[in-house]
Formats: structure tokens, C-alpha cells, sequence
């Protein structure tokens, strides 16, 4: 025994080529360069946006994160009812999404259902992603909104009192916004937490199993803490797009620079607000666009940092 093993000890590999080392050194750098060109690229952005950004500074200071008065004839700009709406419908499409990813994502990588049927099933899902947003656009119209209408009927009717239905319903307004959102994240999130499911060794299973956890118990307490970066990772992305979402919010949240606690009530975010302003900007009005491109940018940015630190903390708990 001794013997065979110090006979594997004594095994040489191979020595490397002198290709093989030239090309070691060739893709590390290749990919050296392109995460510096990445960062490039993100700081290029930053710097533009920021740069035309500085008018608008300039006239408005931060009164412009807090204002909400938007008036280009009289150059009176406030962004504080867009940046609400936002994190608003962005907050409703997470609400919404977050379980059914999450849902979907773990009946699609345990063992529910057979092979033949969980496969065309995570085809389907993906599918949702590769539809434009102009259709989503379309749909909540004609589908999302008249569903809408009269649930939000009811609900004024009888919790009327409660802030967030206090208003009769108005067709376009921020819960349809919020539930087509919520579609279009869906497989987002649900394909980054299956590929983080499925990426699991197999033994954590096993050993949860066998030591005489049940397969729920096995999820929840093994399972969600081993995967859970990769799935605040897809919820990430997933928000990520709703803050960003153009089309789709633009023809259905009502676009009202007007901020209101109803979800009943129409909206507006900063990026509805540029598709609809700036190609007929000019002056000030350009500046104060930029702005609130730059302000979504920071937000954008803070709520990674936040994921981060949760992620850091929670993997921290678990290790």
C-alpha cells in the first residue's frame, strides 16, 4: 500500500508546450483588457451623462431630487414624483415576481415532474424574455389594464379608506404597470436561481435527506441558504429592469408627474420620462433629462451595493 502510493506521488506530468504557456498569458491578458473595457465603457457613460447633466445642476442643485414640479415653458423641474414612481412600480413587479421566480425555478430543478416535461416547460419560461417590450406594452392595454379596472373598482369600493386604493381607478396607473413588470422579470429571475438550483452538488441533498429532513425541509433550510447569492443575483437583474423598463411602463403607468400613494392613481418614472421628452428638448429641459438619467444611474448603483452587502452578510451567517 505503501508502495502503490508513494509510486502515484512519484508520477510526473507532462511538462506544458510553449504554445500552451503563450497562450495561457494571451487570454489572461484578453481578458484583463476586456474587464478594463468594461469599466471603460461604464465610466464613459457615467462621465457623459453626468457632464450634460451639469446646467441642470447648476439651476436646480439638489432641489431637483426633491421637487415635483415639472414645467419646461418656465424651466421649473422636479424629479421626486418620477424617482417615487420608479422604486414604486419596480417594488410591485418584485413583490410579485420574487415567489414565482423563485417558485418556478425550484419546481423546474428538483424533481417534480419528469425530464421530458421540465424541459419544454423551462423553454417556455425563458421564451417570456424574448418577446419585445412594445407587446407587454400592448397586452397590459388591452388585457392587463380592464382586469385592473374592475378589481380596482372593488377594492375602492370597499377599502376605500386604506391609502393605497384611495382613489377610484384610472385605466393606466401604477398597478398594471406594476403586474406587467413583474412578467417581464419573471424569467430573469427565475433562470438565474434554476442555474444557481441546479448548480448545487448533489450530496447537500443526499445529506439533508439522509440525515432525515423532509424534501421541504430540505429546500428551505439547505437549498435557498446555499443558493441564496445567485438568487439575490437574478432579483438584482430583475429590478434592475423594471427601474429601466422604457416601453411598456411608458404605455401603461399613465405618465402623471405627479406623485400619489394609490396604486390606483396613474405615474410616471424617470425612464418614461425620457422617452417621452426628449426628442422635443432642448435648452435647460435636455439638462434636466440628463439629470434624471443620471439620478436612475445612482439608484441603479445603490441598490446593487445594498444586494452586495446582503449577500455578504448572509453568506457570512452560513459559512
Amino acid at each position: 500500500m505503501v508502495l502503490d502510493i508513494q509510486e502515484q506521488n512519484s508520477i510526473i506530468l507532462p511538462s506544458r508546450s510553449d504554445f500552451e504557456r503563450i497562450f495561457d498569458k494571451f487570454f489572461q491578458g484578453l481578458t484583463l483588457a476586456l474587464s478594463i473595457g468594461l469599466i471603460l465603457v461604464l465610466g464613459s457613460i457615467a462621465l457623459t451623462v453626468g457632464f450634460r447633466a451639469i446646467p441642470a445642476l447648476q439651476a436646480s442643485g439638489l432641489g431637483f431630487l426633491f421637487g415635483s414640479g415639472w414645467n419646461p415653458v418656465n424651466d421649473t423641474y422636479g424629479v421626486f414624483p418620477m424617482i417615487y414612481g420608479t422604486m414604486a412600480s419596480s417594488l410591485i413587479a418584485l413583490l410579485i415576481a420574487v415567489p414565482l421566480g423563485i417558485g418556478t425555478a425550484l419546481f423546474l430543478s428538483e424533481d417534480f415532474l419528469p425530464l421530458a416535461i421540465r424541459t419544454p416547460l423551462t423553454f417556455l419560461v425563458e421564451l417570456i424574455a424574448a418577446i419585445p417590450s412594445v407587446v407587454y406594452g400592448l397586452w397590459g392595454i388591452f388585457v392587463i389594464i380592464p382586469i385592473t379596472n374592475q378589481l380596482g373598482g372593488f377594492l375602492h369600493s370597499n377599502f376605500g379608506w386604506f391609502p393605497l386604493f384611495s382613489t377610484p381607478p384610472s385605466g393606466p396607473s401604477m398597478l398594471p404597470a406594476g403586474i406587467v413588470l413583474s412578467i417581464m422579470i419573471l424569467p430573469i429571475i427565475t433562470a438565474v436561481a434554476r442555474d444557481s438550483f441546479a448548480s448545487l452538488p448533489a450530496d447537500l441533498r443526499q445529506a439533508s435527506l439522509g440525515l432525515g429532513a423532509t424534501r421541504w425541509e430540505t429546500i428551505f433550510r439547505v437549498l435557498l441558504p446555499a443558493a441564496f447569492s445567485g438568487v439575490v443575483g437574478g432579483i438584482m437583474l430583475g429590478m434592475g429592469r423594471a427601474m429601466g423598463e422604457t416601453m411598456a411602463a411608458t404605455m401603461i403607468i399613465g405618465n402623471a408627474n405627479r406623485m400619489s400613494i394609490s396604486l390606483l392613481a396613474p405615474g410616471n418614472t424617470i425612464a418614461s420620462l425620457l422617452a417621452n421628452q426628449f426628442a422635443e428638448a432642448s435648452g435647460l429641459q435636455v439638462a434636466a433629462l440628463m439629470y434624471a438619467g443620471f439620478v436612475l444611474f445612482v439608484l441603479t448603483l445603490i441598490v446593487n451595493i445594498i444586494a452586495e452587502m446582503i449577500v455578504s452578510r448572509v453568506s457570512a451567517k452560513y459559512r
